[in-house]
């Protein structure tokens, strides 16, 4: 057993996992739909994205919380809250909100990776705010805090050959080279999540918009 002096001894010399001290001071949200049959559809870009940096940082996003599988990790130094909302992506909102209000976390400080139907696969836009582009997960998140000011990284799926048949598009497989441009590019991800968390958001915009 630790004696409270090695505990002490430990702590000081930062071998001491800080993740269940302190408040969180982010949310980082993938988006996407529960389920197996959509895990691999273009609708779960953020999902993947969000278990990406679980794997690299060594946690997992498997409690069930807020009506979401959710986790922690320290990231850039602040204790930070992973969500994959399980309310289907049109009630993506009502997760976030949840933890957002019970965390007292500010739409400055949320970050939500989304897929973006309007950039080609490989692709990567960072922004600080905006609408929601029709992307339907964005507009519950807004609808529900009130506000379109918190940090989206969106990354691309591919643009559909007919805009009328998008839901059919989402949540359709990508081709095989497709597929390998974006799994390229989630490779960026948590670089990106620990810039933005760090502060820089124009750092972050600057190296990895594309």
């Amino acid at each position: 057993m630790t004696d409270i002096f090695e505990l002490f001894r430990r702590i000081s010399s930062g071998n001491v996992s800080e993740q269940k001290t302190g408040a969180f001071e982010f949310i980082v949200c993938g988006l996407g739909n529960p389920g197996l049959e959509y895990s691999r559809t273009r609708h779960n870009a953020g999902f993947v994205a969000v278990d990406k940096i679980a794997a690299e940082k060594g946690f997992k996003i498997d409690r069930s919380k807020f009506s979401a599988l959710v986790g922690e990790c320290m990231i850039a130094g602040k204790r930070t809250l992973f969500m994959k909302p399980m309310t289907y992506m049109n009630e993506s909102g009502f997760a976030v909100k949840a933890a957002a209000d019970f965390y007292k976390i500010p739409p400055e400080r949320i970050i939500v990776v989304q897929d973006d139907a309007a950039l080609e696969p490989g692709r990567m836009r960072i922004r600080r705010k905006g609408s929601d582009g029709g992307q339907k997960g964005i507009r519950s998140i807004i609808e529900q805090l009130g506000s379109e000011d918190f940090i989206r990284i969106k990354l691309g799926v591919g643009i559909p050959p007919d805009p009328a048949n998008m839901i059919n598009w989402v949540l359709g497989v990508m081709e095989p080279e497709d597929a390998a441009k974006f799994a390229q590019r989630v490779n960026d991800v948590p670089g990106a999540v620990e810039t933005l968390i760090g502060g820089d958001v124009d750092s972050a915009m600057q190296k990895y918009n594309n």
